[in-house]
């Protein structure tokens, strides 16, 4: 059973429901280590001043942002000044269909257990919000932090998904995207394209295949095995003929 990173509540309307949240998501990394060509001595990361060259105890390191030429440093009472006022729950501020957000505000998920006697409140919350077809935006603090969530439901269980604010994200303006427009061809034959390939959502279908194919060097080399390197095929111009590579295309999905 994982750990429960966060527990508090769910704020909706004069209904307030105690939960746990946990990760709703792992990484498939490896734990690779940093070592010494030639002798595989482990490297040590240490907090080294940029003074002196001295290594720096945590019990002498404080946080601060720098402006200009000076530090502006702050003290664990500082951030908890920040944060009084700010309440461990999930405070569903309103419903909005997850339909209208732009894909690129999501960040984490996270799967809410109700706490012990809490199951009806929760159950019926998750219910609504699932028959409803709509999605809570919500706030919340965590490790001394405020975040935006949108708060779903399925069948089964209620989920957090922890958002950018909008401030977060980088905006396209500075981007040099040229003004130009496909031939009614060419948006056809893209269209058909895209309802060749069209399927129901199946992410099962989709592995790391990154992280197996690095697993399978490592095997490989333990065992004293050749590593067989596949060949890359070359990848044709993107300012070659669009038509032919449309019409290429559509006779691959077909």
């Amino acid at each position: 059973m994982p750990r429960a990173i966060w527990k508090g509540g769910i704020s909706f309307g004069l209904v307030y429901i105690p939960i746990k949240l946990y990760s709703g998501a792992s990484r498939h990394d490896l734990d690779l280590h940093m070592l010494r060509k030639g002798d595989q001595c482990p490297i040590k990361y240490t907090r080294v001043c940029e003074e002196d060259g001295k290594e720096v105890p945590w019990s002498d390191i404080v946080k601060g942002l720098q402006i200009d030429n000076y530090y502006v440093t702050l003290t664990d009472e500082d951030f908890k000044q920040a944060s009084q006022g700010k309440s461990d729950s999930i405070e569903i501020k309103e419903f909005v269909k997850a339909e209208e957000i732009n894909p690129r505000y999501f960040e984490k998920p996270y799967l809410l257990e109700p706490e012990k006697g809490a199951g009806k409140t929760y159950n019926l919350l998750r219910r609504a919000i699932h028959d409803s077809k709509m999605a809570g935006l919500s706030k919340f603090v965590m490790r001394n932090r405020e975040h935006m969530a949108l708060l779903m439901a399925d069948d089964k269980v209620l989920y957090l998904t922890q958002m950018r604010f909008h401030d977060e994200l980088r905006q396209p303006d500075e981007l040099k995207i040229p003004d130009t427009s496909p031939t009614p061809e060419e948006l056809d034959m893209a269209m058909r394209i895209i309802a060749s390939m069209s399927v129901p959502f199946q992410p099962e279908k989709y592995q790391d295949t990154y992280q197996d194919k690095l697993m399978a060097t490592i095997q490989a080399k333990l065992a004293n095995k050749e590593v067989s390197v596949p060949e890359i095929e070359a990848q044709e111009s993107a300012v070659q003929d669009l038509m032919e590579q449309l019409r290429k295309s559509l006779e691959m999905t077909g």
